[in-house]
């Protein structure tokens, strides 16, 4: 039995940074944290510790200028996304010590691990698609990053 994801499912416009001003790792994943907080009602603390914490087993940065942070939060019940275009790209430490310019955190319940996993891997997945990154590249609107994000390509 097959389940088409749709990620839509877990990111909203409102989650969406189109020029996010940042010039460290650290800004970046306090400034999501604080937008992922409003809409999910957890500490931006406690957000931004979970996925400081990840980054110690190894960057996040997947290359091409991509980083997707993610962590496993109590309290959540299905996973929610945030996305980030920044203003100008920052140092990740990704694996091709290439700097960042797109940023895809993920924030998935404690108690579930395979919907993290597979979650994870089906954004990782769309930022993976070149025509989908030229696409977002081009723009510095939410809602045409949102739909680059969700519509099937």
């Amino acid at each position: 039995m097959s389940i088409v994801m749709k990620l839509a499912d877990y990111i909203a416009l409102e989650s969406i940074v189109p020029d996010l001003d940042v010039s460290s790792k650290s800004q970046a994943l306090q400034a999501i944290s604080t937008n992922i907080s409003r809409m999910i009602g957890v500490s931006a603390d406690v957000i931004v510790h979970s996925l400081q914490k990840r980054e110690e087993l190894g960057s996040t940065g997947i290359g091409g200028g991509i980083a997707i942070p993610h962590a496993r939060i109590l309290g959540i019940s299905k996973p929610v996304a945030a996305f980030a275009k920044l203003k100008k790209p920052i140092d990740f430490e990704a694996i091709d010590d290439l700097p960042i310019d797109i940023i895809l955190a993920l924030l998935t319940p404690d108690h579930a691990p395979a919907e993290h996993l597979n979650v994870l891997a089906c954004f990782s997945r769309k930022l993976r698609s070149p025509d989908v990154l030229k696409r977002m590249r081009a723009t510095r609107n939410a809602q045409t990053l949102l739909d680059c994000l969700v519509m099937d390509t």
